[in-house]
Formats: C-alpha cells, structure tokens, sequence
C-alpha cells in the first residue's frame, strides 16, 4: 500500500494492525503491509522456514557450496589443511553450506521424536549443536560470494540462524519490516527516475508509466518487477507506453 500522507491522517503507531481492501495490514515505516499467518512457534514449524530459508540463500551463493551434512567432518578438515588463501575462501563456504545442512538434519530428527511424544527442551544437547551449526554457519559467511561473484550475502546468510533464535512472530515482523524498506526505495527509485527521465526529449510522458510500474511493485514487491523496470521494456525511447504483452495488471495478481 501507499505511504500513508502525514496531510491527510496521522500516522499510527509502527506495527498497527488495520484491514485494507478485506486483508489485513501491518503498519511499518509508513506503509501498509500484508500481513500472513504465522505458524504455531513449534520445531516443525522452524523446520520448515530454517529449510525454506537455506534452499533460497544457496540460490543466491556461488555454485558447489551446498554440501551434505554428513560429510562435515571432510569439509571441516579439506578447510582447516587448506593454506592457499583462494582456495581456502571457497573451502569455508563449503563447510558453511555443511553446517547449514547438518543443522537442518539434526532438526528434522527433534521434529520426528517429538512427533513420537517426547519433549525436547531447549536445553537439550541436540538443540544447542543446531544452534552452534547455524552460528558457526553465519560466521564462516564472510568467505561466500553472490552468485554473480560480488559481496552482498549478509542478510541473506544470517536469516536461518535468526528463524532459529527468536519466535517466529518477530521473525514475521521483522520480514514486515524489511518490506516497508523495499517498498520506500521503490518509491525513491521511481521518483528519480520520473524526475530524470521526463527532461529528455525522447521519453517523454514516461513519467506516469514508471509512478505505474513502481504502484505495481509496491503491491507485490518482487526482483523480476524491479528486473523489467531497469532493464529498458518501460524505458525504451522508441515504445514508452507499457507493452501490451505485460500489463499493469499482471503484477498484481
């Protein structure tokens, strides 16, 4: 939703809840947020988001770093041998993506004896060795690279040990968070773009295609959005209207 207008209403307290359009909305830096259900904060449900969480973060990593958690040990000892400092970077991310994986193991093991009825504290041995995994993972993170080869992995890399270490109702608010943040730059983006574009002759009356797009993309905030926008489709001299094979309409389903 649209930043709400401090001339037209005052704004509420960060994280009111309030239903927009039948759906409910979370307040957060001066936008409006779909909010989602949260899960029960019960081992299975932190399984699920822990798993979800490393399968995207190893789609952004380079390649060859997502190695079994049974092969820890190996990963552990090629990296603590290794001396040539290239080689060595790229060892410690393959040992962090095996501490990902042995931490996702050892869950799915609490997950399946709790459905057996046992209680699993968190002091429990198993529970502390998945959080030591995933600490020890975010630590290792500073030797991993996107995959296009460049830095920029940390929010990413950190995201499985905070599912782990808080309740998932902050970790919802805090993915709310985020995408109010997203949303702001969208905004930012667009403005600056329709300021800087409308003053060349050749894209003119671009302005209310790219406020269109940036509307769109604060609907449903997503990176082939923002791709499309930035690639040259919206701002082609030759066609500044939005094509006709990819309205508007599309990205707000």
């Amino acid at each position: 939703m649209r930043m709400v207008s401090s001339n037209s209403e005052a704004f509420p307290p960060e994280g009111s809840r309030r239903i927009v359009d039948g759906a409910e909305r979370a307040f957060f830096g001066g936008y409006w947020v779909k909010t989602y259900p949260v899960p029960s904060d019960s081992l299975s449900a932190k399984k699920h988001l822990i798993e979800a969480l490393t399968r995207r973060l190893f789609n952004h990593t380079e390649h060859g770093l997502n190695i079994p958690g049974a092969r820890l040990q190996e990963a552990r000892t090629a990296y603590e041998n290794e001396t040539d400092p290239n080689n060595r970077r790229v060892k410690g991310g393959m040992l962090a993506g095996s501490l990902f994986n042995r931490a996702a193991d050892i869950f799915r093991r609490l997950v399946e004896l709790q459905a057996e009825g046992i209680e699993i504290g968190e002091d429990l041995p198993l529970v502390r060795e998945c959080g030591r995994c995933l600490m020890e993972a975010m630590e290792l993170g500073r030797h991993v690279l996107h995959r296009s080869g460049e830095e920029g992995l940390d929010e990413l890399w950190g995201e499985p040990f905070r599912a782990f270490s808080i309740p998932l109702e902050a970790f919802y608010e805090n993915r709310y968070i985020k995408i109010s943040q997203c949303m702001r730059d969208i905004d930012r983006i667009a403005a600056n773009m329709a300021t800087n574009f409308s003053q060349i002759p050749a894209f003119e009356g671009v302005e209310k295609t790219v406020l269109e797009f940036a509307t769109a993309a604060r609907i449903k905030p997503c990176a082939p959005m923002l791709i499309f926008l930035m690639s040259g489709h919206v701002l082609s001299p030759q066609e500044s209207a939005l094509p006709s094979s990819c309205p508007i309409s599309h990205w707000e389903r």
